[in-house]
């Protein structure tokens, strides 16, 4: 097939547009200018300059292209509501209606679980795809993926499938800027605290290799079976937060959570933050140190039940958390070990 990818700069956008490759379709890529595009000039892809405020762009990206992956997004923390809106919410529209009008048969959305986080909720095991959207957010970043997935949901069409992954957590070589980069600059520096007051915290998570194996399932399955559907998508490993912690500390030479902060000092702490963060020269530009949205991922349990994205397309997981860490140890070795690691960490 002739595939798109977006976000083909970033981490989970490059292991897909690999990914692609490797299984024989014929890729594109949509990437801006001033992206960095070094690992993406290799045989087998086709770069097109744009972004998804650029209408013509994207008419030129989706010619003769049978599926498109979204997989850019503003996944930050910092930004106005305008930022995020034009990215994730103007952007999805934009280049839904380009695919449709270009004769794309599949759209392929790469959600996220985020979607689904309703502020003060505790713990919640199981989570499947019944579960409603919340009536309160705890950012706009959850919020705007919220509203861009329903787009891509009820935009589906006889002759435009329409399908939404949602990836809980995602991790592996080559990232630079998601979560598991960030717990360990902050155990080596040793300033990650235990925020889980004494509590065991489970989760579900998702390696990179995984979430791309169920892109291309999802860009193959018939239609009747996924059209206008969301899915969760996960690791087989349900994860013990402290353990993995302490896993990821002993690998990459770091100190494992010793300092304790109680849930309701951590969540008063990081409401504070997120008054001070409206003031638009800080949100507009700058990460808060602490948030709502971060204290219940690390304190919350959350897994999610992914029967249905295996009874639809046939996904599983290819490969397990154990190769995963062993895989991710070794491509941190070969860019120069953890410190130099530590210093691409954004």
């Amino acid at each position: 097939m002739k595939v798109l990818v977006t976000g083909a700069s970033g981490f989970l956008g490059g292991h897909l547009a690999d990914g692609a490759v490797r299984a024989g379709h014929d890729v594109r890529v949509l990437v801006r200018r001033s992206s960095d595009i070094t690992r993406l000039r290799v045989p087998g892809l086709e770069l097109v300059y744009g972004d998804l405020a650029d209408e013509e762009s994207l008419r030129r990206a989706v010619q003769g292209v049978d599926v498109v992956h979204h997989s850019a997004a503003r996944v930050v923390e910092f930004g106005t509501r305008a930022q995020f809106w034009e990215a994730n919410v103007a952007g999805t529209e934009r280049l839904m209606a380009a695919a449709r009008a270009g004769g794309v048969s599949r759209f392929v959305f790469i959600s996220s679980p985020s979607a689904l986080m309703e502020v003060g909720q505790g713990d919640r095991l199981g989570i499947n795809e019944t579960t409603p959207y919340p009536q309160r957010y705890y950012n706009l970043y959850s919020q705007t993926k919220a509203l861009a997935e329903q787009l891509v949901l009820t935009g589906n069409a006889p002759g435009f499938t329409t399908v939404s992954l949602r990836p809980r957590g995602i991790w592996g070589p080559r990232d630079h800027s998601g979560f598991l980069p960030r717990l360990v600059a902050k155990m080596v520096a040793g300033k990650l605290p235990d925020m889980s007051g004494g509590r065991r915290v489970q989760v579900s998570l998702c390696h990179c290799y995984n979430a791309v194996a169920a892109c291309l399932l999802a860009a193959n399955a018939p239609a009747e079976q996924i059209a206008g559907k969301a899915y969760f998508i996960a690791d087989r490993e349900t994860t013990d937060v402290r353990a993995f912690l302490l896993r990821l500390a002993a690998l990459f030479g770091g100190q494992p959570p010793t300092r304790t902060i109680s849930p309701r000092l951590s969540d008063a702490l990081a409401g504070a933050i997120e008054l001070i963060w409206r003031v638009p020269a800080l949100a507009a530009g700058k990460e808060p140190p602490l948030s709502r949205y971060t204290v219940a991922l690390l304190t919350r349990s959350a897994t999610y039940d992914t029967s249905a994205a295996t009874r639809d397309f046939g996904y599983a997981p290819v490969i397990d958390q154990d190769s995963g860490l062993h895989q991710l140890l070794a491509w941190v070795e070969s860019i120069g070990g953890t410190q130099e690691f530590l210093r691409t960490v954004r």
